[in-house]
């Protein structure tokens, strides 16, 4: 080839690695010919969408010939009467990364800066990178930490800032980790950020979590302007196949936002699944039940076999198995499980395991046990 294509693409591209997601069902099949395997590493829902959205899917009158609503009023009306804000601060995305890429977009350029936390989730420096945008990584907490270990430390985020600063990304629950923030500390924290500096929290397992003092940050967008909360339907809403994710946030944020937003970037049934996802509060409530009684099997399990996992309050557990997970991962590939691996965040001793049904993390913590007795 005469042209080399890669000295055409611009610097922060050259450097970037794509996006690993978690190994489909599908490509292990092809490779070991297995059947009725049990997929738990992409944090999907296994409960599946409400019967409200397979019902909306089924209508009839779903027009597939037309562009979709490129506003998404509907959805956004739904939103606004579920969360008490104005339809002008919600900016649809196809999932939340979507969103996070039009901050980045917006805000980000050569010449500024952006912070996020050591083991924060891997959207965050492609989004920086690919915008040519500097990239500031604080250390997280230490994995002895009494009360957050491997979480977010907020005041080494604090010490980065600079006059180059422009973003700030924050997970709240964090993925792969599963820490989290309290409202005392994390209100603390952006209270103390210049007001020209954008704070982005990323909500994506909000409903999730059942701590008390756990913080709606869509409540604090009238006290902080600089604020901007991301959300998605893909995990407890069950609807990660047909990607749809939002931000919340002051109504110039949001206008600069749909400056940058693809046209129609989320499709028609997508839409429409969501909406219907919005009326039923009880599948919420009866997800969210299952995962709590998930975690405390898995919490259970691990200290029962000495193994040190990350405290969590998302939908999946991090365990550290103080050896190379790489070995492991495969192992119970050939058993039929998919985890994930996740050295590529600086973690190569640790497997992330996304809670399932019961009868999932029995299944899953059979193979595991049949790998360190066979290993």
């Amino acid at each position: 080839m005469a042209i080399d294509f890669f000295k055409l693409a611009v610097e922060g591209v050259q450097g970037l690695h794509p996006y690993q997601p978690g190994k489909p069902i599908e490509e292990l099949e092809r490779e070991l010919g297995l059947s009725d395997i049990l997929k738990l590493a992409s944090n999907e829902n296994p409960m599946g969408p409400s019967t409200k959205v397979i019902d909306a899917l089924h209508e009839p009158t779903i027009e597939m010939d037309l562009y979709p609503d490129g506003n998404g009023f509907i959805l956004k009306k739904k939103l606004s009467e579920n969360l008490g804000v104005s339809q002008s601060q919600i900016t649809l995305g196809n999932g939340s990364n979507d969103v996070l890429d039009m901050i980045a977009r917006a805000f980000l350029c050569a010449g500024r800066e952006a912070i996020y936390s050591e083991y924060a989730f891997a959207v965050y420096p492609i989004s920086v990178q690919a915008v040519g945008a500097t990239a500031k990584v604080s250390k997280a907490l230490p994995v002895d930490h009494e009360d957050n270990p491997y979480g977010h430390d907020l005041s080494a985020m604090q010490a980065l800032i600079t006059d180059k600063t422009s973003v700030i990304f924050i997970a709240n629950p964090n993925n792969p980790t599963g820490t989290w923030l309290n409202a005392e500390e994390l209100d603390s924290f952006i209270a103390g950020v210049p007001d020209d500096v954008v704070v982005v929290v990323d909500e994506a397992y909000f409903e999730y979590v059942t701590e008390s003092d756990y913080p709606d940050t869509q409540q604090w967008l009238d006290k902080y302007p600089n604020l901007i909360v991301t959300r998605t339907f893909s995990k407890i809403h069950a609807l990660a196949g047909l990607r749809v994710g939002y931000a919340l946030s002051n109504e110039q944020i949001a206008d600069l936002l749909n400056r940058v937003r693809q046209p129609f970037n989320v499709n028609t049934p997508a839409l429409l699944a969501a909406t219907a996802a919005l009326d039923d509060q009880a599948h919420v409530e009866t997800c969210r039940d299952i995962n709590t009684k998930g975690v405390k099997f898995w919490r259970a399990a691990c200290q029962y076999r000495g193994w040190d996992y990350i405290p969590t309050v998302g939908n999946f557990i991090t365990i550290d198995f103080e050896q190379d997970a790489q070995p492991i991962y495969q192992t119970l590939l050939r058993e039929g499980v998919i985890v994930r691996p996740i050295a590529n965040y600086g973690l190569p001793n640790h497997l992330r395991i996304t809670i399932g049904t019961p009868q999932q993390n029995q299944q899953c913590l059979d193979a595991l046990d049949k790998v360190f007795v066979n290993g």
